[in-house]
């Protein structure tokens, strides 16, 4: 671990590789699980201003859910998340004509209906941030889902945090971003 401003680092995020492959797993980090992805207050309203716009491109599933328990829910440790169709899929999750699992919210960006592309911490996986009071912890999620997305980062020599290099810089600003280069350029890959 390193820290970096008011982040605590994990050196896995440099020492790992990581490229989604949606032809492997399907898109399957949005659809299994036991709960919805992270959202942040201001996401929760976010969500609530976009769901019109975004309710074109959803499931049906997706609309009923969102409507029946609202744009987001509250966990049963007071944590924002999105709403899962009967206990599984993000209510925002979209197929295309593979069956891989696309994100309503980000074809409605793709498409310029709206200009929020979708929850930072789904931008950011496989990432995951944990916020404290005096810092914020980042760290890399390991998976077996995405063992595909560790062999084609390997394959290709992508590390975690330049995989995810937009949402990193989404989250904590360029600023940040320049530091972490910095620290990795230090490390022995």
């Amino acid at each position: 671990m390193f820290q970096l401003g008011k982040t605590i680092v994990s050196e896995a995020i440099i020492e790992k590789d990581f490229v989604c492959n949606l032809s492997a797993c399907k898109g399957a980090c949005c659809i299994d699980g036991d709960a919805g992805a992270p959202l942040t207050k201001e996401e929760t309203e976010i969500l609530e201003d976009v769901y019109p716009k975004v309710k074109p491109y959803l499931r049906q599933e997706g609309i009923d859910a969102i409507e029946a328990q609202g744009t987001f829910t509250v966990s049963e440790f007071g944590e924002f998340e999105t709403p899962l169709i009967n206990g599984a899929d993000c209510a925002y999750v979209i197929f295309d004509e593979k069956k891989t699992a696309l994100c309503a919210l980000e074809e409605a960006y793709n498409q310029g209906d709206t200009t929020w592309k979708k929850p930072v911490s789904c931008h950011l996986y496989p990432i995951r941030i944990k916020d404290y009071s005096e810092f914020s912890a980042v760290n890399y999620e390991k998976w077996d889902i995405c063992d595909d997305a560790c062999s084609l980062g390997k394959e290709l020599q992508v590390p975690v945090y330049k995989f995810v290099k937009e949402a990193l810089i989404r989250k904590f600003g360029e600023d940040w971003y320049a530091e972490l280069e910095k620290v990795a350029a230090t490390f022995n890959r």
